[in-house]
């Protein structure tokens, strides 16, 4: 399900939603979508959207305990000389695994799928593949698309608490960096010209690092626009709207 909250910062927003959802911040997932800082005659407020699985709707609709939660996977390193990540941990890991080797293997491509890492709510798979290009896609799209079934399958399976992340070729770490250069860029030239820059469509994670990354910038501001999963982060010079 998905909620709406505003707070003065970013911190208090989801401190808000944790409190409104009963819910721990760890269970859900948030999107910023606007953010505009303090100044002589407004106050400061951060909106964010919130996406949980079905069971924040339950207790906060009946009044009583959701279904109970996942076993959290163990903690782990990120792989290092451990070839292919390791080895796979419990039925719902080789599963997972199969799942997507097979997606891949019926998109017409070979390619191996092994554990990346291992966090309480996370489990990092890494795609091993010569057509890794392929499967990345244009700005991640293909990636984005395999990770978002994966998930799903993962909520079929009783996991709607763990975040399944897909990666190749460290793409995701690439993107990041790739994203935080393209944001003081932006706002570089927004500064320079005074008016507002339209970036192009991006998934919910993409865009929540464009907004944290401009957060601390005082005569800047951003705000996502659109609709569906491909918004789109307009960046502002303050005062302009």
């Amino acid at each position: 399900m998905i909620y709406e909250f505003e707070g003065r910062t970013e911190k208090e927003a989801i401190d808000r939603a944790a409190a409104e959802l009963g819910i721990e911040k760890d269970e859900f997932d948030v999107e910023i979508l606007e953010t505009q800082r303090s100044g002589l005659f407004k106050k400061g407020f951060v909106k964010i959207q919130v996406h949980t699985g079905d069971s924040a709707g339950d207790r906060t609709g009946s009044g009583g305990p959701g279904p109970a939660a996942p076993r959290p996977l163990p903690r782990g390193e990120r792989p290092g000389g451990a070839k292919n990540g390791g080895e796979v941990d419990g039925a719902f890991e080789k599963t997972m695994i199969g799942f997507v080797e097979g997606l891949i293997q019926r998109m017409g491509y070979g390619g191996t799928v092994s554990v990346l890492y291992r966090e309480e709510r996370k489990l990092g798979l890494k795609i091993e593949s010569e057509y890794s290009s392929i499967l990345i896609g244009k700005k991640g799209k293909n990636l984005d698309a395999l990770q978002f079934l994966a998930n799903i399958y993962a909520g079929r399976q009783g996991r709607e608490n763990l975040r399944i992340i897909l990666d190749s070729e460290n793409y995701r770490i690439r993107r990041e960096e790739s994203l935080v250069r393209l944001a003081y860029t932006v706002a570089d030239k927004v500064r320079e010209n005074k008016n507002s820059i339209l970036l192009e469509p991006m998934n919910p994670f993409d865009r929540r690092l464009i907004h944290t990354t401009l957060n601390d910038i005082t005569d800047v501001e951003t705000k996502s626009e659109g609709e569906g999963l491909y918004k789109q982060v307009r960046i502002y010079y303050r005062g302009l709207k």
